[in-house]
């Protein structure tokens, strides 16, 4: 097996699709035998899961230009949300679970430290055995010579958020190890040579017949008169894996929680997959980050009602599975629990950005958001996409006492958002992202004080001529000039550089033919404010026995002119 494709063998004699697969536009790269390890998709695996490719605005304007990704995207996410919606609105006490889970996710990062090692002590009193890896290369370590060392040179795995952050597939392909995704999305994903696009649903950026090409162009045991009927793809797919369930000997899943009171682990899961993976091999290793630990089950509990509400729109998962440590004679006779850090600690540091981790997998976020529709997961450039990925994978890349700076492709994304506040409405345990977005853009700006920019020097141009009243009277009328370029349609569509970088996306208006000034001056009358009211000053004694009366320029729920006041500071003093 000396070529691979995300840890899966190249099966010779792939039949050849059409040619426009796969190219921008099109349905993914031509595939002959001799071109079976190429990428698919537009995306083929890179080597950092994290941090990839190009600048998010380049990204997404690559991105807005494929109108069949537009379409799949909007028909997927629609219908989530509305789903979503449904079974939300069913639940009378839906807010009191999101503080409950907001508040207990608190809890947990106040008291990491201890709960991790109450979590260990029980897994390991359980028959269980736990590594601690402290980035992405110790763990896919830890993992490949756990494999090795069974004598096996393939594994079945259940959906891992955690393994794609590590690029665990490529690592095991690297030691001549096969993974093959069982989770029907990630398999099209895998397939495919392609990254996934979505938390939740990796292939959201797929369609039927897309997925159709790509299982009679990469899966060896594809029907040939196979159709683009979903419950026909479902059965492909189930014959294909069908062999690799039974005779696995090992497995490798991810954890949606961690219970430190008992040491059990849990993984939801809607295809039946997982319990296939869980209970059938012999040996079962997971990698779970430390922050999905919880405190007790009546802790989980709260977790089980937010999150397939909040995911899949479903009132529970259809499968929910719980194990605890080794059972003799029933499932697994070895289990392994691999503890992610990978720059995790780094973000608990911080005050701010430490919410991100509360973060459930849920990606509610991501249906909800206007940007991620238009542009999908992969202009993000990591398998963390949409909002949270903006406020978590530059966190998880960089070091919590700043930012990196504009050199860092991940450095764009805390600006990949309009700050609309939707992903917070959604969020199942009220992480505030658009605060957090806002924090982090300002920590950008200020990492790049210093560095010549167009847009720093449009900011000092702007200073030089608001600070100066007769330089902005000027600047206005030569403002005036763009009534010129607008033209009749009273709209300015092209600009020469730098200002075609508003024009590229966007219109601007014509400036109006009166500025406020000129509005301002040649209305006299509104010029002067009326002048108080004059009250004789015999009448103002009997006045302030009424408690309607109010002294000229102070309002009576104002209370004792400001000098009076005893909590009253000099401006810029607290109070």
């Amino acid at each position: 097996m000396s070529r691979t494709f995300l840890g899966l063998p190249v099966r010779r004699g792939a039949r050849t699709l059409p040619d426009d697969v796969g190219r921008p536009g099109g349905r993914g790269t031509s595939a002959g035998a001799g071109a079976a390890s190429d990428a698919f998709g537009d995306v083929p695996h890179p080597d950092a899961p994290l941090r990839w490719g190009d600048t998010f605005p380049d990204a997404a304007r690559a991105a807005l230009q494929n109108t069949q990704l537009r379409r799949n995207l909007a028909h997927a996410t629609s219908t989530i949300r509305d789903k979503r919606a449904a079974v939300v609105g069913e639940v009378p006490d839906w807010e009191a679970l999101r503080d409950a889970g907001s508040a207990i996710k608190t809890d947990v990062m106040a008291r990491l430290p201890e709960l991790l090692e109450e979590l260990e002590r029980n897994v390991v009193a359980r028959g269980g055995v736990v590594h601690w890896a402290r980035d992405a290369d110790e763990a896919n370590r830890i993992v490949a010579d756990l494999v090795k060392a069974t004598g096996v040179d393939e594994v079945v795995k259940v959906k891992s958020m955690a393994t794609q952050e590590t690029g665990l597939n490529e690592a095991l392909a690297a030691e001549g190890i096969a993974a093959h995704e069982t989770d029907l999305a990630e398999l099209i994903v895998q397939l495919a040579d392609d990254m996934p696009s979505h938390i939740l649903v990796p292939a959201i950026h797929r369609n039927r017949a897309e997925i159709r090409e790509i299982f009679l162009a990469r899966m060896g045991d594809a029907p040939p008169d196979l159709s683009d009927v979903p419950r026909e793809l479902a059965m492909a797919a189930r014959a294909h894996l069908r062999r690799a369930f039974l005779s696995a000997k090992v497995a490798i899943s991810g954890a949606n929680f961690g219970v430190a009171d008992t040491g059990t682990l849990t993984v939801v899961e809607s295809e039946g997959n997982g319990r296939m993976c869980l209970t059938l091999p012999e040996t079962l290793i997971t990698v779970m980050g430390i922050e999905k630990v919880v405190p007790t089950y009546t802790d989980l509990e709260v977790f089980l009602q937010l999150l397939p509400r909040s995911s899949t729109g479903e009132r529970m998962n259809p499968y929910t599975s719980l194990w605890t440590g080794v059972t003799p004679g029933d499932g697994p006779q070895e289990f392994h629990l691999v503890l992610l850090d990978n720059g995790r600690t780094d973000v608990l540091a911080d005050e701010v950005g430490r919410a991100a981790l509360h973060c459930i997998r849920c990606s509610a976020c991501l249906n909800v958001c206007p940007v991620y529709e238009r542009v999908g997961g992969h202009a993000y450039g990591s398998v963390y996409p949409g909002p949270i990925g903006a406020i978590l994978t530059p966190q998880l890349t960089t070091s919590s006492g700043g930012m990196s700076g504009h050199h860092d492709p991940n450095a764009s994304l805390p600006f990949a958002s309009t700050l609309c506040g939707a992903c917070y409405e959604v969020c199942p345990v009220k992480i505030d992202i658009p605060s957090i977005l806002v924090e982090l853009r300002a920590r950008e700006v200020d990492a790049d004080r210093g560095r010549p920019t167009g847009w720093g020097a449009a900011m000092k141009a702007a200073s030089f001529v608001m600070s100066d009243a007769r330089r902005f009277a000027l600047a206005e009328k030569a403002a005036g000039l763009g009534r010129v370029v607008a033209g009749p349609k009273g709209r300015i569509t092209t600009l020469p550089p730098p200002a075609s970088a508003w024009t590229r996306s966007r219109d601007l208006p014509a400036p109006a033919k009166q500025t406020f000034r000129d509005w301002w001056r040649d209305r006299p009358d509104l010029a002067t404010p009326p002048a108080d009211p004059v009250v004789p000053p015999q009448d103002r004694s009997a006045l302030r026995n009424d408690p309607g009366f109010a002294e000229p320029g102070i309002t009576p729920q104002d209370g004792p002119p400001p000098g009076n006041d005893p909590g009253f500071g000099e401006r810029g003093e607290d109070r």
